[in-house]
């Protein structure tokens, strides 16, 4: 019943942490994507909001994933974004502080069960933003409840399950355990569960310190294993990533097996027996210890590592939607960036099609059209995957705004398929093959201006290339219709006269709409 009961803790103890990740992340999501944007600009900025996103959410994940779509999105830089990886292990360690200072010191299992009732309460009952603190606080008290179930149990097992059973206290015996470390935490899915378990086992005495400190190096490894899966048929951005992550955490290992000894002796001569009473916060003490000076001994040579890193996974031929990884679905405001960054790709190539069909060929570049249309429509089926609660507002406008693009560039793209006709027509028609080339001048211009994000500057152009558009195209409209009703134009010929001038239309209405929305993702 022992092993039931402390089995059944790390349950209670897992599912509290992600219930309460849940929680926070529903509360503190926007902020904490903002956060990363606006703080990351080098590695040291990156280990910074990494380790505060990270301590936040309590998921290294979420921030990670965060990480690989801003990078994909082109918003932060590859270095930038290795910082912000840096960070989040010291981010982690905040879950072993927490269980070791209030967790055991307190007692809490008990006294918490009414704050779990208030917060299921408050999720059922309350406003969307304090049901979201309501299911924070119901995690919160789930993983006190979880951490005194594990506590009795272990202390049960004091007498059938002690230190001894353990490798012996050697080099190889801590390779041995590092290597139990991983697969706990490949079991569990979560590196803070397994913490929680070696430092419930260690204050119960049911292992020693060196046991337990071998344990969670190996358990900060395993975090990578699950990472370096998940990124697997993944973009280039996500490999990368999770490649950064295990070779970081491997060398931080090494680091940390380099440094127990030596913090262990430390421990005896400045604090007597203080290894043994309060065995717990030396074990979280030398967690935070191997992961800060890891982050310290690494951040120097961020390039060399990111050189490194990309010569490992180097970059594959580019297309359209190289980043769109199905990855970071889970995390729509990463996701909808991504997509907005695949947009622009496109969007840039289209126009600059446009620009060569209207010149003729002098300016801009044709593209394959077949593969822009496949790009559009696997574009369009990636945020479709994309769910927004109902309750965010802005995202929710954010998404529209991409769907509107998304649907006037496939009109876009079959106005450019189908009527090559239409084109060749309106640059042979005088008046219509001079207003040709002012499109395509204003055309250019837009596209410099997407080419700086400046949204609002693209807008204004295609509004002032709108009412241009209008004025002469009702007069060349009008003279058409004048020059066939005095026998000087046929009726077939004004009628492919007339098919040009609608085409030119409708292109400049579709990019008019087009930057609409885009000012509106601004």
């Amino acid at each position: 019943m022992t092993l039931l009961q402390a089995v059944g803790g790390l349950g209670i103890f897992l599912l509290g942490m992600l219930i309460m990740t849940e929680g926070l992340r529903a509360l503190t999501g926007n902020a904490i994507q903002r956060l990363l944007i606006r703080f990351t600009q080098t590695p040291t900025s990156g280990a910074f909001t990494g380790a505060i996103a990270t301590a936040i959410l309590q998921s290294s994940s979420a921030t990670t994933v965060a990480a690989v779509g801003f990078v994909g999105a082109g918003l932060l830089t590859f270095p930038a974004a290795l910082g912000i990886i840096f960070g989040a292990n010291i981010g982690t360690t905040i879950t072993g502080w927490l269980v070791a200072l209030i967790g055991f010191k307190l007692q809490l299992g008990t006294l918490v069960m009414p704050l779990i009732l208030a917060g299921v309460l408050m999720r059922l009952f309350a406003r969307v933003r304090l049901g979201q603190i309501g299911f924070a606080l119901a995690g919160f008290g789930l993983i006190f409840v979880g951490i005194e179930a594990m506590q009795h149990g272990m202390a049960g097992l004091e007498s059938h399950f002690m230190a001894d059973t353990f490798p012996a206290n050697t080099f190889t015996g801590r390779l041995i355990l590092v290597l139990l470390g991983i697969v706990v935490t490949l079991i569990t899915q979560s590196s803070s569960a397994g913490v929680a378990a070696a430092l419930t086992a260690l204050f119960t005495g049911t292992i020693e310190f060196e046991q337990a400190a071998a344990l969670i190096i190996g358990m900060d490894v395993g975090t990578t294993v699950t990472a370096i899966i998940a990124t697997i048929g993944g973009s280039v951005g996500s490999r990368r990533t999770g490649l950064s992550h295990m070779v970081y955490n491997l060398m931080t290992a090494l680091l940390a097996l380099i440094l127990l000894t030596p913090y262990i002796a430390a421990w005896n001569q400045l604090f007597p027996n203080q290894l043994i009473t309060n065995a717990e916060m030396a074990l979280v003490g030398f967690h935070t210890l191997f992961n800060f000076v890891g982050l310290l001994v690494i951040l120097p040579f961020t390039k060399q590592f990111a050189a490194l890193i990309i010569r490992l996974v180097p970059d594959k031929p580019t297309g359209y939607t190289d980043r769109l990884d199905k990855q970071l679905i889970n995390d729509p405001i990463v996701a909808m960036s991504v997509v907005d960054s695949t947009i622009q790709t496109m969007l840039i190539a289209l126009l600059n099609h446009i620009r060569a069909q209207l010149s003729a060929a002098c300016h801009g570049k044709l593209v394959d059209m077949a593969t822009l249309q496949q790009a559009l429509d696997e574009t369009h089926t990636y945020a479709d995957l994309i769910h927004i609660a109902p309750d965010k507002e802005i995202e929710l406008k954010h998404a529209s705004d991409i769907l509107h693009i998304l649907d006037h560039m496939q009109r876009l793209h079959e106005r450019c398929d189908e009527d090559r006709d239409r084109v060749n027509r309106a640059l042979q028609e005088k008046q219509l093959h001079d207003f040709c080339l002012q499109l395509e001048s204003s055309i250019e211009n837009i596209i410099d201006a997407l080419k700086e994000n400046n949204y609002s500057a693209a807008q204004s152009i295609s509004l002032n290339l709108l009412a241009t558009t209008h004025s002469k195209m009702d007069a060349i409209r009008s003279r058409i219709m004048a020059e066939t009703a005095t026998g000087s134009r046929d009726v077939p010929d004004a009628n492919r006269a007339l098919e040009a001038v609608r085409w030119l239309r409708r292109v400049v209405i579709h990019i008019n709409r087009i930057m609409h929305h885009l000012a509106g993702l601004a």
